[in-house]
């Protein structure tokens, strides 16, 4: 089933036309539970992996934490994300390639103290199939997401935290006075989508921080975005799916365990209901890749 976002409640360029110029194109991938096959695009799925390419694994030193693994030693990547660029031509796929792959250690490192993940792009005409290893056993279930199918949707992001400090302090009084007049806020309703996407702008939970490329020195662009739910307490209203939304009542009045389905079918946790941003530079051949994390 397709999951389709409402359009926003008002129109964000009439009422602010000094954001129009700070919009960036998203692509929503509502992950939903599902069995995806590795010829699939897919979050938390079976991956489409050379035979010849042994299976990567983190050789890290985990910091003693409560998501620690029992002891040292080598530690095998889990799969995060499968995308084909049939389902999301709008990735910067280098020349020749148009399969992207993310994995994680699925234990907490010190930077961030969340997985670790790395990047892979790929000619799938060039890969066979092979079986991805047993999950790592003794690490927190919500660094390993459920198997789901995606369900890729474009949507338009502003800037809620990137938004310039010239252009938010301008506004300020007219993001207050609309949400007096009209109950919708522009930092929570109206500017950057929630959930796991690719392009847009990070869904910062805290002061943005943008890496520097260590090439170019130029700031990285923002890849995608893994965040743990789909939508928050007050997101709801606007990036809720119409699919998704029950019949009477809110999603807040389902049971627990049919809302969580829906606010977080892959079943990730990181942090406090945060989220892992990936970034690359677009500029050096190589394409240098970072990430960065925060949550409440």
């Amino acid at each position: 089933m397709a999951r389709t976002t409402r359009p926003r409640p008002l129109d964000v360029e009439a009422l602010f036309p000094e954001v129009i110029v700070h919009r960036r194109d998203a692509v929503r991938l509502h992950p939903r539970v599902g069995n995806p096959s590795t010829r699939e695009s897919s979050l938390g799925g079976p991956l489409l992996w050379p035979r010849s390419q042994p299976w990567p694994r983190c050789d890290d030193d985990h910091p003693r934490t409560a998501l620690s693994p029992p002891g040292v030693g080598s530690i095998s990547l889990v799969p995060v994300l499968q995308i084909f660029a049939a389902d999301v031509p709008e990735l910067p796929f280098p020349t020749g390639m148009d399969l992207l792959q993310v994995l994680w250690c699925p234990f907490d490192h010190e930077y961030g103290y969340v997985p670790r993940p790395e990047v892979f792009w790929r000619d799938s005409s060039l890969v066979d199939v092979e079986a991805a290893p047993p999950r790592p056993t003794g690490t927190h279930n919500g660094y390993l997401p459920d198997p789901c199918v995606l369900h890729p949707e474009r949507v338009t992001d502003y800037p809620n935290w990137d938004l310039p400090e010239g252009v938010a302090d301008a506004l300020e009084d007219r993001f207050e006075q609309l949400e007096e007049e009209t109950g919708w806020s522009y930092w929570s309703h109206l500017s950057v989508s929630d959930g796991i996407k690719v392009g847009g702008y990070p869904t910062w939970t805290q002061d943005p921080f943008w890496p520097t490329c260590p090439t170019c020195n130029q700031r990285m662009d923002h890849l995608l975005t893994i965040n743990s739910s789909e939508f928050d307490g007050e997101s709801w209203r606007t990036w809720l799916p119409i699919e998704d939304t029950p019949a009477t009542g809110t999603i807040w009045d389902l049971p627990y365990e049919e809302r969580t389905r829906i606010q977080r079918p892959p079943g990730l946790m990181l942090g406090d209901m945060g989220g892992i941003y990936l970034f690359e530079c677009l500029r050096c051949p190589d394409r240098p890749f970072a990430y960065h994390s925060d949550c409440s």
